[in-house]
């Protein structure tokens, strides 16, 4: 029981060092990753496209009717 104990500390180091080695390595999930954040990016600036065109537009909307809105008596 008590060798257990011990050998832990060494068990989890090399477990540890294994799991970084192969990490660089395994390339079996990271596909998945690279289109999710790419979906997610093109999202982002699709919405941020229309925030700016809409907003142009809202703006210029809103000039046009508080500017008729002096011109009604």
């Amino acid at each position: 029981m008590w060798q257990k104990i011990t050998d832990l500390p060494l068990m989890a180091y090399i477990a540890l060092t294994g799991f970084i080695k192969n990490f660089g390595k395994d390339e079996r999930g990271l596909s998945g990753v690279v289109v999710a954040v790419l979906l997610i990016l093109v999202a982002v600036l699709a919405v941020v496209a229309i925030w700016v065109f809409l907003g142009d537009w809202l703006a210029g909307l809103w000039e046009r009717i508080t500017a008729a809105d002096s011109g009604i008596a």
